[in-house]
């Protein structure tokens, strides 16, 4: 939480640009690193075949590991395109360009870009939105079910 709003008083402060998105069913997003397997779903039992089991390939919801295996997922992907993790919470994300810079956080599915360039930005989201199912939900208007209120004129972010 402490990390979210020093990165809203540095949007602030510095004016820059927020954009929210929202990973779509980022837990199916993770993959397993063992095997498991289920019996077979109400409605794809194959006849004659109904006391096989699914093996899966994939996590899946309510999975304890899910949660774990998605997030993994997620920061390969960002240190492969170059994403220093900050030490003091792994949910935040930060790339310096020449004379710009990106800060990334993600808590579970919901993410929030800062930046001081609007391109770079939605170059990020684009890259992001190829990796992985993407809703881009453009400005920012809440974060871990609070509000974001802006007044860009003042200077101004409130969460409510």
């Amino acid at each position: 939480m402490s990390t979210i709003r020093l990165v809203l008083r540095m949007v602030a402060a510095k004016n820059l640009y927020l954009e929210q998105l929202d990973v779509k069913t980022a837990f199916l997003h993770g993959d397993l690193e063992e095997d498991l397997y289920m019996i077979q779903p109400e409605g794809f039992i194959v006849q004659g075949q109904e006391n096989l089991v699914c093996k899966l390939r994939k996590s899946l919801y309510d999975l304890k590991q899910g949660l774990r295996q998605w997030y993994k997922k997620f920061d390969s992907f960002m240190h492969r395109i170059g994403y220093k993790r900050c030490e003091v919470d792994h949910c935040c994300y930060v790339k310096s360009f020449d004379n710009s810079y990106i800060i990334l956080l993600l808590y579970v599915d919901d993410m929030l870009i800062a930046g001081s360039g609007i391109e770079k930005i939605n170059n990020r989201k684009k890259q992001l939105s190829k990796q992985f199912a993407m809703k881009d939900l453009g400005t920012e208007k809440q974060i871990l079910n609070m509000r974001i209120i802006r007044d860009k004129a003042n200077g101004t972010l409130k969460l409510s």
